[in-house]
């Protein structure tokens, strides 16, 4: 399923029924006075949290969502019927915003969650609310509400617990297959991941957190380079944030310079994302080079106070013990 994360689309709430003007006549009731009913109440448009639903793809092939009008009032006192709510569901996680007014509408972060984007008009009164004693056949109605039209933003922000952060090739998509049932693409060139990925890693029973992959971040990307800056937002929500770093190709790179870079860029993106709870990760342990880079590097975790693991993905040395800290670290937040 191609991932979706950002859409604009077109909503529209159902006009209220107009009142009727009407009088009763039957055989032995000529005049039986007025008798017309209320215009019906135009449907809502609804958002509702869904999760069971993981991108907004849908949104691409339909841009318009109208809610169904409220029928007109009729003779003998008859209401018109209301216009069904219009019920659009999204992904836990979506954030709606009003591109007219740039306002925040809503922020659906829990399965569930619902929120009325565009209100149905109401119903016009008919014409036997006007009868008074001196105006006994009233020719009067009102006319029903008019609808109301949004041009929305939707923008989805992953549900995550832990956010996987780090160079293109830190070993972030190889981690998150060895640790949850994820099956992110890898390979060994930059830039293998496209799209953030979610997987659950399960500590035991009662015990377990989310983790999300999030695509490679390079310097420059809280302003538009690589594509790092498209998926930022997927990380605000995590309570962690795991640095992942390794020994690279590239002779003017280390792990020391990638985690700085890493920080500098978040903390372009955002103060409060730059201050979560962060831990280290010196990836790649398998490779000859990593060896030589692990002092320096648990220097640097010691002098800013990190949680520090060397690791392979491919032996699975110093998994468990990550997960484990990661774990802990998660409860942390959850009990705060």
């Amino acid at each position: 399923m191609k991932f979706v994360d950002e859409v604009s689309i077109e909503i529209r709430s159902g006009k209220g029924g107009d009142g009727a003007v009407s009088f009763l006549r039957e055989k032995f009731r000529p005049k039986g006075g007025p008798d017309g009913g209320d215009g019906g109440r135009g449907g809502n448009v609804v958002f509702v949290a869904d999760e069971n639903l993981s991108t907004l793809l849908d949104f691409r092939y339909n841009r318009h969502y109208r809610a169904p009008h409220g029928q007109n009032g009729m003779s003998r006192q008859m209401y018109g019927k209301k216009g069904e709510d219009k019920i659009i569901r999204v992904p836990v996680g979506t954030v709606i915003w009003d591109l007219d007014a740039d306002i925040l509408v809503a922020d659906l972060d829990h399965h569930g969650a619902e929120i009325i984007a565009a209100q149905g008009g109401q119903g016009g009164r008919g014409n036997m609310h006007f009868a008074t004693s001196t105006n006994q056949t009233p020719r009067r109605a009102e006319p029903g509400e008019p609808f109301e039209q949004r041009s929305v933003k939707l923008t989805l922000k992953l549900m995550a617990d832990v956010g996987l952060v780090g160079f293109p090739n830190a070993g972030k998509s190889t981690f998150i297959s060895r640790v949850s049932a994820a099956k992110p693409k890898i390979a060994d060139y930059p830039f293998t991941t496209l799209t953030p990925n979610l997987g659950m890693v399960r500590i035991d029973v009662d015990r377990g957190f989310v983790v999300a992959d999030i695509p490679g971040l390079i310097p420059g990307a809280s302003e538009g380079a690589g594509l790092g800056h498209r998926f930022l937002r997927h990380v605000e929500r995590v309570a962690v944030l795991a640095f992942l770093v390794c020994v690279g190709p590239e002779e003017d790179r280390s792990p020391v310079a990638d985690y700085r870079a890493l920080v500098n860029e978040l903390e372009l993106y955002s103060e409060e994302l730059a201050k979560k709870p962060r831990l280290l990760f010196l990836t790649k342990a398998d490779l000859p080079d990593t060896k030589d880079a692990e002092d320096e590097v648990r220097a640097l975790a010691e002098a800013e106070g990190l949680p520090f693991f060397v690791l392979s993905s491919v032996t699975g040395e110093g998994l468990d013990p990550a997960r484990y800290a990661l774990m802990d670290v998660v409860e942390a937040e959850r009990r705060a």
